[in-house]
């Protein structure tokens, strides 16, 4: 563990960052990106290792028992956990999955404000790690596995220019990204009801949880995703 003291000092020593001029060139890059629904499909993937992780996340926080984890190739998840089946708990562990990345976002853009470039890489990292502790399936394993490589290659031999490009990328693609798969939700949501088939979608779950319509709760994680790419966005531009 020897090693232990001088990633601390990593982490904990601000490294020069982007300047505005970078950081909004970068978010156009990464919104370029998020566009076009075959590029949108493989980052995706990204984005609900984070979505399952605030869900498991929060299930332990409200005193559930976590059983797994799962990753699908259609980009879609899902985390299992074990309590009560309505309540509070129930609740705030289904509503965690959609605004999950926007928050670790915001996390990272705060972050990023203080030079703290090597502490978001190694967050996201913890992140990934903590996920493939509890995967359950081929595929999920594979889409962790892949996810952890990346980070650790960026953290471990990229310079600090790539270093600080690559957090930059993470924070805007979780900022960004967020509100986008909320939409995504949404227009699932209503294909499902077009073809008379329960709605099965974290908001519909919400609904079925609270009596409040899912579109409803559609609104409300979809403004938590779009403060945190205010807030988040300011910071990183600031």
């Amino acid at each position: 563990m020897d090693w232990l003291p001088d990633v601390w000092h990593d982490v904990t020593t601000p490294q020069p960052v982007p300047s505005a001029l970078a950081s909004l060139v970068i978010a156009a890059v990464v919104l370029a990106c998020l566009l076009p629904p075959s590029l949108w499909h493989v980052a995706r993937h990204a984005l609900t290792i984070v979505h399952e992780a605030a869900h498991g996340f929060v299930a332990l926080l409200v005193g559930r028992r976590l059983t797994g984890i799962r990753v699908h190739s259609d980009t879609s998840g899902l985390t299992v956990s074990v309590g009560k089946p309505r309540g509070p708990g129930m609740v705030a562990t289904t509503a965690a999955g959609y605004p999950g990345p926007a928050l670790v976002g915001l996390a990272a853009a705060w972050a990023l404000s203080g030079g703290y470039t090597l502490g978001v890489l190694w967050g996201l990292l913890l992140v990934v790690v903590l996920v493939l502790v509890q995967i359950r399936n081929w595929y999920g394993l594979w889409a962790v596995l892949v996810s952890g490589a990346v980070l650790v290659a960026v953290t471990l031999w990229g310079s600090p220019q790539v270093q600080g490009v690559a957090a930059h990328a993470l924070t805007w693609f979780l900022l960004l990204g967020a509100p986008r798969a909320v939409l995504e939700m949404q227009r699932q949501r209503r294909a499902l009801r077009r073809r008379g088939r329960p709605d099965t979608s974290d908001a519909g779950v919400l609904g079925g949880l609270t009596h409040l319509p899912g579109g409803f709760w559609v609104g409300v994680l979809l403004l938590v995703c779009l403060a945190c790419l205010v807030v988040g966005g300011y910071w990183l531009l600031r």
